[in-house]
């Protein structure tokens, strides 16, 4: 549990802070869902600290932190009409009959607050982790669609709007054809588009994006009181507020499922991407009533829409051995665009779910994000399979260091049983030693892993505070700028953290003192190459193993889990 808690919190900070995702957003809520599925059958080991219990993200030390006035709270998620109705069930049981509900397109964008002082707009934040954002104030004043001043005679003296601010699909096109003709990296989807685009320090960048807005509801407001939520949508309508035209009132649920189901089947009728449907109680004194968890109302649900499914070509039948030792087969795709992601992998599980799939290279296969989380192969189109298609054997030995594989009886995968010498466990061990989760080494991912594994300058997790900027240079890609933030963010590592502290175990003596020396360059020494079994591990033959500094198996538990192929 300890494990599956630092994957989603490792993922909410490349989420929220790093605006630079790993995973789908439905693959994050699968991970919170399968958390809370645990945390409900063992309550006793529900932690304060557990993503469970929060909101959003830290905010990022780039820009200023602003408190909210009233908590910006996530919503709790369904994806079928059974969990739909369960939600009605309990929403009964706790005011009565005779709720309301509104409908409203689940935009996939950032969220924001903005607060206007007797009618002028005076900031703007992000949800934060829901009681503090950042200040993006100068950077918002840039979007045409937020009106600097409210259309209405008498405005409250303070008043703080929620919305979610989105790039518009053709425009997250566009933007991302300027970006390859520049030379510069695309961004993975609209979602990421628009918050890369807020969180710039210069406001022109922010002004140079088409960003537009949609506002969904009020956090405060100074003098103002509503009966329903559609009345207030109404007020900020008249204000010059931007709100969705397609947000409907309907009495039963069974018309909350008919409006989900429609915009399924024509979510690409808009103009920008939606991921689903948020449900809210729309009678603001039941709202009250009903009230909130720690982390959602419990008067709001968002219903999710199912994945999108899609044919590609399958290219090639890799497998990649993660830090456990687990062989896990994945798929090379013709890339693919689903649910605003382009798919270049799929998992294919196991051996087991190969042969079941009975997919084959040069197959036309179907491509699900299954609840938008980690894209799979359903299975082949048969009516498309190439003459000559052959069944795909899985490899015998490990592709990372040519140790035969194992299977245990009774197990799905296959392992690599060589865990002191296979580069790829290592630079795994390696990346969830430096990973937020554990050290917090920013700047020391895989392709530098790799490589200082390769060279010999890392040998165990403890080499990296010995690293010096005169090796870092030889490294291609580093410059003076990206030598210096590496050496700061390992000399702030040495400082410990709740999170590190199950990596800091005390180093055994090692007798005799030994140290390779390093490489003179790159070009040098390469007996430490990614395929090697000797020099460039992490565990070298040439250290007695009584000599190695090893986490303990509590420590390894708690380092997120890395290195599977990523879409």
């Amino acid at each position: 549990m300890e494990e599956l808690r630092e994957q989603i919190n490792h993922h909410a900070y490349r989420y929220y802070v790093l605006d630079d995702p790993e995973v789908s957003d439905a693959e994050y809520d699968e991970l919170l869902r399968e958390l809370q599925a645990l945390e409900s059958e063992f309550p006793e080991l529900i932690t304060p600290d557990s993503p469970t219990q929060r909101v959003g993200g830290a905010p990022s030390d780039l820009f200023a932190p602003v408190q909210h006035r009233s908590r910006m709270l996530s919503l709790d998620n369904v994806f079928s009409q059974e969990e739909l109705e369960a939600w009605g069930r309990r929403v009964e049981r706790l005011i009565g009959s005779g709720a309301r509900y509104a409908c409203e397109l689940k935009i996939d964008g950032v969220a924001v607050a903005l607060t206007y002082e007797d009618g002028v707009y005076a900031r703007g934040a992000t949800r934060g982790d829901g009681v503090t954002g950042e200040d993006i104030t100068a950077n918002i004043r840039t979007v045409r669609a937020v009106p600097q001043r409210l259309r209405v005679a008498n405005p409250p003296a303070v008043l703080e709007v929620r919305g979610e601010m989105y790039l518009p699909v053709k425009a997250f096109e566009k933007l991302n054809e300027q970006l390859l003709a520049e030379g510069k990296r695309p961004f993975a989807n609209p979602r990421n588009a628009a918050a890369g685009s807020l969180r710039q320090k210069d406001p022109a960048v922010t002004a140079s994006r088409p960003l537009r807005l949609w506002t969904h509801g009020l956090g405060w407001a100074e003098g103002l009181r509503f009966e329903s939520h559609s009345q207030s949508l109404a007020w900020l309508r008249d204000a010059g507020l931007p709100v969705d035209p397609h947000i409907t009132v309907v009495d039963t649920l069974e018309e909350v499922f008919a409006f989900t189901q429609r915009w399924q089947e024509h979510r690409h009728s808009v103009d920008y991407e939606i991921d689903g449907v948020v449900v809210k109680v729309d009678q603001i004194p039941l709202q009250e009533e009903l009230g909130a968890t720690s982390h959602a109302p419990r008067w709001a649900v968002a219903y999710k829409f199912p994945p999108e499914e899609r044919t590609t070509i399958l290219r090639a039948i890799e497998v990649h051995t993660g830090r456990t030792g687990i062989v896990t087969p994945f798929a090379r795709l013709e890339p693919v665009f689903i649910s605003g992601v382009t798919v270049t992998t799929a998992t294919l599980h196991n051996e087991d779910e190969v042969a079941r799939k009975d997919v084959r290279v040069g197959d036309t296969v179907i491509v699900r994000r299954a609840g938008d989380v980690i894209p799979e192969v359903v299975g082949p189109v048969l009516s498309k399979r190439p003459k000559g298609a052959r069944p795909w054997r899985f490899p015998k030995r490990c592709p990372s260091c040519g140790t035969e594989l194992v299977r245990r009886e009774g197990e799905a995968y296959w392992r690599c049983p060589n865990k002191r010498a296979c580069p790829s466990q290592n630079v795994e061990w390696l990346f969830a030693f430096a990973s937020r989760g554990a050290m917090d080494i920013e700047g020391l991912g895989y392709k530098t892993g790799y490589l200082l594994i390769d060279l010999g300058w890392i040998q165990d997790p403890a080499d990296v505070y010995s690293l010096t900027a005169e090796q870092l240079e030889q490294l291609p890609g580093f410059a003076e700028k990206r030598i210096e933030n590496l050496l700061t963010a390992i000399e702030a590592s040495r400082r410990p953290s709740p999170r590190s502290t199950g990596w800091l175990r005390p180093r055994r003596r090692r007798s005799p003192r030994w140290r390779a020396s390093a490489p003179s360059s790159p070009a040098a020494s390469r007996s430490g190459s990614p395929t090697s079994t000797t020099g460039g591990c992490w565990r070298s033959f040439a250290r007695p193993a009584s000599a190695w500094r090893t986490p303990s198996r509590n420590a390894r538990r708690k380092g997120p889990s890395a290195g599977r192929p990523s879409s």
